[in-house]
This record gives C-alpha cells, structure tokens and sequence, in this order.
C-alpha cells in the first residue's frame, strides 16, 4: 500500500453545500443567468485538468465513463464481486472525489499527489470488467493503459508539483527548467505580455538553440484572419538568443463552450456593468487577451451589490511553479443577506480599522477604495478547491484605480464550522463543546480578517 502521506483517508468528509434558499429566492431571469454562467464555468474548469499533471484529463475522462455506465451501488456491486473488499471500494471512491474536489490528482492545497489506496490489479479488474468497458471496451482500454500506471506511480519527481527535476508541472514541457520560466518572463515582459493565460514549451533545436513557444488560451488558433489586438503579436522572435514563438488556440474546444454560454448569459444580464463585463470575457476568451479580461473586470468591480454574482478567467497562479501562470477559476453564487450585512458594517471601520494595524500606512495601498463586500451562497465552483474567501480580481493596476471585491462564501463557511466531536483529537472531554461552539466565530473572523488585509 502506498504511504499514507499520498492516500485520502476512507472516512475523509464529503460535505454538501446548500444553496437552495437563495437559489429559490430568484427571478426566473437571475435563474437563468445563473445557469449559463454555470455551465460557462463547469466547462472552463476542464481546462485544470490539462493544467495540473499529464494524466490528469485521463484519470478524469475514466472515471466520468465508469460512473455514467453505472451508479455508485452498481458499481460497489461489481467491484466485490471483482474481489475488491469493502474498505477498498470504499477508498476507490474517495479516490475518485479526490479528483473531482482538486480537478485532478494532485492536491489543491499543499500540491502533493494522492494514489488510490487499493491495488492497481485490483482497480484495474473493476475498470476493465465494468459495464463501461463492455459499452466502450477499446476507450476504455485505451484510458487505462494511458493513466493506469501514472495514477499510481510515486516515483520521487512526480510525488508533487514543480518544474524540471523538481516535479510535476503541465504549465512547461518537461524540459522546461526554472532558468527557462526566468527567460520567458524576461521575454513576455519585453513584449508586454501577460503569462496568466500562457503556457511554455520548448524544443531544443539542432543548432543548440532552444525554440519557445508560448501559448495563448483561446478559441482562435494562430491564424490572425480575424484582426484583434494581439495580431501584431502572433509571430516568431528572436530574444537573448533564442527563438521564441507566440501562438494561440491552448483549450480551444473547452473555451469555445465557455464563449457559447457567456454568450447566452447575455441575454439574461442585470445591466450593463453585467452586459459589457461579459462581452469583455467573451473576447477575453475568443482572442487570448488579457487585457480584455481587464476591461471586463472593471465592469466586474463596477457592478456593485449583484443578486447573482460571478467572475471567470485565469485567477490564481499558486500551481505555477514560477507563480506566473494563473489556473482557470469559475464561480457562480447569490447573496446571503444576514451574512452580507456583518461584512457592511465592517466595511464602514475599514479605514479606521486600517489605521490600528501594527504596521506603517505605507505598507498599505496608495489610496483606500471602499470594497463590495458580500457573503455568498456558492452555487458552482469549477476550480481546484473551493475557498472559504476571494479577494479579486488580482491585477495590480486595477486594484489600484478601480478597487476590487470581498467575497465571503457563506455556505463553505457553514460547513467548515461544523466539527464532530468523535473527529475532534488532542483535547479533553470537556473541552470539546467549548471548541465545537467558537469554532463558526472564530472561523468568520479568520477570513474577514484575511480579506480585510488586503483593503
């Protein structure tokens, strides 16, 4: 069995996150709204999978065909009958909510690979035996052979995420060294290119010069018939001595699916802040740009107090081993009024909370914009992890200039408060209760302090 440090617990917790009062409190235009932008982010949120390790997507795309073939209690069926205990059915399945959680098989926080806890002989007689494998018997296949051995492989380099010999990464080639992300920052930089949407590959060329390419998310591929902004932009360079090529077309298929239903969202948007952001993203998406998700995120900031709140891109870049490259993010969520208005009326101390902090006010930003700061019910998080809070959008400039907002996400927060007592370790008996009571508002002002910092 592998070592534990690498296996999700049989009786690790899956929590459901209830949305349905809020979401029944929508107008059937906010409903409909919602519902487009979730399947915009569901879709984006493919795109972590080709993010995160080469058989990521593979891992995925296996298990989605075993559960479509069979429900979780058909499934069990089979597998006892395959030879596969109890215990280990049970730790197939918190495999596969493992990846379904991270979008992938390594873990969100903390960036370390987790293998199914049962033998690969074992999972592979369930997999090839399955009512999948008989419907689709050479894809399925096919699958196996591809992941199987990766998905259980805790060879040192690929025990965690990382770049060249140091780990796992699918931003880069495999060749790809940390020298490598310096030249190609230095190289984006000189051309005023952002790398939240790019990922490098090189070649090695037989002269000995290397040849980058760096590759835009977009529905467009490199052919520049339709004119934007980044035309002048998608061509080959010369830099520091090596070769470098912009193209376009990374995720092309999933990101045509995310434009459809953007495009759709429209047609049910609150107003124009909503119109205009959207159409931003939709370009953002279409193009490759940056920039146009910049636009779009004014309008995002602009659009104060939303009933349906959302936001979709290339968010955070924690999995990029540079800390360059942002992973797709998709959330839609709607307010909840009682927590909403805790965060108002800390928003109103803000700037004389500001000023209490144990640290000069030139440590903090140039001039204070008041934050939108909501509490949130999450009806979609297509990502790998759901946070407990979001502080965006994370460009600098428009933090500057235009601010950003707070999000609390309540119904994560509802359920991080919860603690069993027979799952509490290291306390006395009587200790407990004291701990399950304080733990919500210990928990709340936690993540308003954290979001609060970054006013």
């Amino acid at each position: 069995m592998a070592d534990t440090q690498y296996i999700l617990p049989n009786d690790i917790g899956v929590s459901s996150l209830d949305c349905r009062e809020a979401f029944r409190l929508l107008s059937p235009t906010e409903r409909l709204y919602a519902h487009h932008l979730s399947r915009a982010a569901w879709y984006g949120g493919l795109a972590v999978l080709l993010q995160t390790s080469p058989e990521a997507p593979y891992i995925y795309a296996l298990l989605s065909r075993l559960f479509r073939a069979q429900d979780p209690d058909q499934l069990r069926q089979h597998a006892l009958a395959e030879g596969l205990t109890e215990e280990e059915y049970q730790a197939f399945l918190v495999y596969a909510a493992g990846v379904y959680s991270n979008m992938g098989n390594y873990k969100s926080f903390g960036d370390t690979k987790f293998v199914p806890n049962l033998p690969k002989d074992k999972l592979g007689r369930v997999i090839l035996g399955s009512k999948a494998a008989q419907q689709r018997p050479e894809e399925v296949r096919d699958l196996w052979q591809t992941c199987g051995d990766l998905m259980f492989s805790l060879e040192p380099r690929l025990r965690h995420l990382g770049l060249g010999k140091e780990g796992v990464t699918t931003y880069f080639s495999g060749d790809c060294t940390m020298e490598d992300a310096k030249l190609a920052q230095d190289f984006l930089d000189s051309q005023n290119l952002s790398a939240y949407n790019t990922r490098l590959f090189k070649v090695v060329g037989q002269e000995g010069k290397s040849h980058y390419e760096v590759r835009l998310a977009s529905v467009l591929n490199t052919d520049p018939a339709l004119d934007s902004e980044l035309t002048s932009k998608l061509k080959r360079y010369e830099f520091q001595g090596n070769h470098f090529q912009v193209t376009r077309g990374d995720y092309a298929p999933i990101l045509q699916k995310v434009v459809e239903h953007l495009e759709k969202a429209k047609a049910y948007a609150a107003n124009s802040h909503q119109e205009q952001m959207l159409a931003q993203y939709v370009e953002s998406f279409t193009q490759g740009s940056i920039e146009a998700h910049k636009r779009g995120s004014r309008f995002w900031i602009q659009d104060k107090g939303p009933i349906v709140e959302s936001y979709i891109g290339f968010i955070e870049s924690y999995r990029d081993p540079f800390g360059s490259r942002g992973e797709f993010e998709g959330f839609v969520a709607m307010v909840n009024k009682a927590m909403s208005a805790k965060f108002e009326r800390l928003v109103a101390s803000a700037e004389q909370l500001l000023k209490e902090l144990p640290w000069p006010l030139a440590f903090e930003k140039d001039k204070f914009l008041t934050p939108d700061f909501t509490s949130l019910d999450v009806l979609t998080f297509a990502g790998s992890g759901i946070p407990a809070g979001i502080n965006i959008p994370n460009y600098d400039d428009l933090r500057q200039t235009e601010g950003f907002k707070n999000v609390s996400l309540g119904n994560v927060l509802a359920v991080a408060y919860a603690a069993k007592r027979e799952k509490l370790t290291f306390l006395e008996e009587e200790d407990k209760d004291l701990y399950i009571r304080w733990k919500g508002p210990s928990f709340d002002v936690q993540v308003l302090s954290t979001l609060t910092r970054r006013l």
